[in-house]
């Protein structure tokens, strides 16, 4: 199991009434030593254990099997977040085809951190699979049909897209500077296929970027792809959403529109890693972890095309209409956004 580290100190610490844990381990990793981290746990490793044992679980035919730590537990890193590194070993009172795995660590009743996400993948007695599971959800059985566990990560990647501001504000950017319905759909397509394959090669565990170095980036996409339509508006003015009759070539797209599509395919790459990060997945390769991997990149897909299909109809219907109410819109639209990418920017680089 990998949590984070300084949450499992301070639920643990709280759950089991051990302050000298929250203590020592508190200041540990406010100093970000690992060694006296690791030292932390290993020195309360009972209410460790009996913190992650009462909220996770497994079962055999109804019977509880018993946990056991093996080992001491180890200090990684993921994101540049420490992350306590626990290996345990249930037995169960008799062999069984199917078991039950529930989660409940991280409540929302602790009053610490809010919708906890837990990301299980398995392989037991030749049943293999991968599983989120959270409060709505909290347990799951390894008999499950493939369409219920690739549901769950249908609907974690569709709800992770709609909880992400960032994510979200990119996509105003592209609709809002996209002059033809044509674009969207290219510039969409683009986005897709850049953040597929940054996605899975990075939740597979085949490219690794800290987040201190994507997640700024992902900031500046914003303000940059915002950006580029106010640029056309400040040097073009009404004519900003008119195409240039000179340089038209394959699918219809001017100079313009084809580099704006290579920026957007370079920025998508970056979203991929971000996407990965989120997910948190940091497992070896599998075609079933493979396979809910796609399943949550579609669910990405989804929202986005949902958002696409209400809004950039609106917005061609109001250019149509009235052009320069359009343009002052959506002029209004990437200056907003603009600023918030800018942001989040400066507070990513600074840290705060």
């Amino acid at each position: 199991m990998e949590l984070e580290y300084d949450l499992l100190v301070v639920s643990a610490a709280d759950a089991g009434d051990d302050d000298p844990l929250y203590q020592a381990g508190t200041a540990a990793f406010e100093a970000g030593d690992t060694a006296a981290q690791a030292a932390a746990l290993k020195s309360h490793a009972a209410a460790v254990l009996g913190y992650v044992s009462d909220r996770f679980s497994v079962s055999s035919r109804g019977a509880a099997c018993r946990p056991t730590q093996v080992g001491d537990a180890t200090i990684g890193e993921r994101e540049g977040v420490p992350y306590a590194d626990l290996l345990l070993d249930w037995t169960c009172p008799e062999r069984a085809d199917e078991h039950v795995v529930r989660s409940g660590l991280f409540p929302d009743g602790e009053g610490y951190v809010k919708g906890t996400k837990t990301i299980v993948t398995y392989e037991i007695d030749g049943r293999s699979g991968s599983a989120a599971l959270d409060a709505a959800n909290p347990s799951f059985s390894t008999a499950q049909a493939w369409y219920e566990r690739f549901g769950e990560f249908f609907l974690l990647g569709a709800e992770h897209l709609l909880t992400g501001i960032d994510h979200i504000l990119f996509l105003l950017a592209l609709i809002a500077g996209s002059r033809r319905l044509r674009e969207i759909v290219l510039a969409a397509t683009s986005f897709t296929l850049a953040h597929s394959v940054t996605f899975m090669l990075a939740a597979l565990g085949l490219v690794e970027v800290p987040g201190a170095i994507v997640e700024p980036i992902i900031a500046l996409s914003i303000a940059v792809v915002a950006g580029w339509h106010l640029w056309g508006i400040w040097r073009r003015g009404e004519h900003a959403t008119d195409l240039e009759t000179a340089g038209r070539g394959h699918l219809s797209l001017d100079r313009a529109g084809w580099i704006r599509l290579g920026v957007v395919f370079c920025f998508g790459l970056v979203h991929g890693l971000g996407f990965a990060g989120a997910l948190g997945i940091d497992e070896a390769w599998s075609w079933t972890l493979l396979w809910s991997l796609l399943v949550f990149n579609i669910g990405i897909e989804v929202v986005q095309l949902t958002i696409i299909a209400i809004i950039f109809p609106l917005l061609f219907v109001l250019r149509r209409r009235a052009p320069k109410a359009g343009l002052w819109a959506t002029g209004a639209v990437s200056a907003g956004v603009s600023i918030m990418g800018l942001i989040w920017f400066v507070q990513r680089i600074s840290g705060s």
